[in-house]
């Protein structure tokens, strides 16, 4: 259920209810709420009022929903989870914290959304969005990444984009990602 305060009016009504992972019960209740990575999402920890489980939702504004154009012509539905694990397989034993692939997942979704004209993005946007990022972030991942995305086939495609790669100081322990934009959303 959820709670809403309309001038001084309140209204009670159910809303796509949160399910319970344990029990599937549609009835718990919040007992922490806490903003993460700048305020972008909201976590909420939640215990069913059924089973007594424990769990966390996570709660983050969506401006509206986009559809990603594959190369062979079909569409599908974004989805973060799908570019989260192909980044986090990227940077697999790299010096690339969890946060900051969050972060980077967040800041090409939002960019997205708000640079985008059409709701069906092409893969090739948001692979150069994310190639872009990750050669910010560890250009061992961003070369990892590319390899698959653009189908290596041959030892001379990786001379070729490591040579393309700019000079980066090694001694800098600073990874940079994607400025989320300024938006009155953050």
């Amino acid at each position: 259920m959820r709670f809403i305060l309309y001038s001084g009016v309140r209204a009670w009504y159910r809303i796509g209810a949160m399910r319970c992972p344990y029990c599937n019960s549609t009835d718990s209740r919040v007992t922490d709420s806490r903003p993460d990575i700048e305020d972008a999402i909201i976590r909420r920890r939640r215990v069913c009022n059924q089973c007594g489980a424990k769990f966390t939702t996570v709660e983050r504004v969506q401006m509206r929903d986009l559809l990603v154009r594959k190369n062979s012509g079909k569409v599908e539905q974004f989805d973060r989870e799908k570019l989260r694990r192909s980044i986090k397989l990227a940077c697999r034993n790299r010096e690339v914290s969890d946060d900051q692939i969050e972060k980077l997942v967040t800041s090409i979704h939002r960019r997205l959304e708000t640079e985008t004209i059409d709701d069906a993005v092409s893969s090739g946007t948001v692979g150069q969005m994310v190639s872009d990022s990750l050669l910010n972030l560890d250009p061992i991942a961003f070369v990892r990444f590319v390899s698959v995305y653009r189908k290596f086939s041959r030892i001379a495609d990786f001379k070729k984009i490591i040579n393309q790669i700019p000079e980066i100081d090694d001694d800098s322990d600073t990874a940079s990602v994607c400025a989320l934009p300024k938006t009155s959303l953050f």
